[in-house]
């Protein structure tokens, strides 16, 4: 029979969920502007495989310090799969289509992840309840209405990208929770960080991308930012959610990314606000609440 999720008893979130929770809401909320401005330099694949290269190095440096297991043979195969899924495939993908649609159109494809993984998790029977059904709703329509004015002309390439980046994000997101399980902790992200960053490097080599040398410019500062903010930190932060929560609330950062864009123009430009914007956002905000609420039998 089907699982529903929100019909089981839950305990409220533990710190460590919610600083995770934090880390993709915040630091994924910069990592689009972060990828704009390490392109004119870092060509996609080579920017997105050298990320994960590099941060996949450091998180099993750490790991052998402390003495801890690494993974076994079929859990590097699983990491392979998942990280050609969601880094090769998923986060490349993101990286390529950007060259060549608006950011608009990018969030708006984004927001559908969670959709997306609710709808792959009813092949193993997995349902979420009432609801997190009505998150997903309210989120969506929040980022489409914070979209509306944005621009969406896209090339057929970068269309083709961004759907290929959404569908095989969702798709390993999926897998690594049900069957395709990686390492425990920090040995499982370690080893899908180098399996995806080997896929992308071998990508970047297939397309003929020139390899760039970090030099002291803001792309390599954005590019610093993506190893460190968004694949130590919020990717790992992301897996973690994706073994102790549910799939709704572990994709919530969708909604809430382009809310700390928002929030990050109106701080940093600065931008101005609508009340219609603040309307929309505050729609946005509402879903989350639905998937943070506490589920009871």
């Amino acid at each position: 029979m089907p699982v529903v999720l929100s019909s089981t008893a839950r305990a409220p979130l533990s710190p460590l969920v919610l600083l995770c929770l934090a880390a993709t809401w915040v630091v994924w909320g910069s990592t689009y502007l972060a990828i704009k401005l390490a392109l004119p330099e870092f060509p996609p694949f080579y920017m997105m495989g050298s990320r994960f290269i590099v941060a996949g190095l450091l998180l099993f440096t750490w790991i052998l310090i402390r003495r801890q297991p690494m993974p076994t043979p079929r859990q590097w195969l699983n990491a392979l799969v998942v990280g050609t899924l969601m880094l090769a495939a998923g986060m490349g993908g993101v990286a390529h289509a950007e060259q060549t649609i608006g950011s608009g159109l990018v969030v708006a494809f984004i927001a559908v992840v969670p959709l997306m993984m609710a709808t792959l998790n009813l092949l193993w029977g997995v349902r979420p309840g009432r609801l997190e059904w009505a998150g997903i709703a309210f989120g969506l329509i929040g980022v489409a209405m914070l979209t509306q004015g944005a621009d969406f002309r896209a090339s057929p390439e970068g269309l083709a990208a961004i759907i290929i980046a959404t569908l095989s994000w969702s798709l390993g997101s999926v897998l690594s929770q049900r069957s395709l399980r990686l390492a425990p902790a920090a040995s499982g992200f370690a080893s899908e960080m180098l399996c995806g960053g080997v896929v992308l490097l071998l990508l970047s080599w297939s397309q003929g991308e020139a390899i760039a040398l970090p030099t002291m410019s803001l792309a390599t500062a954005a590019w610093v930012d993506l190893v460190t903010g968004g694949s130590l930190i919020a990717f790992n932060a992301y897996m973690v959610l994706l073994s102790s929560t549910s799939t709704a609330l572990a994709s919530s950062y969708t909604f809430v990314n382009p809310v700390i864009a928002m929030l990050l123009g109106v701080y940093v430009a600065p931008e101005y606000i609508s009340r219609s914007e603040w309307l929309d956002a505050a729609m946005v905000l509402l879903g989350v609440v639905l998937l943070l609420a506490p589920k009871r039998r």
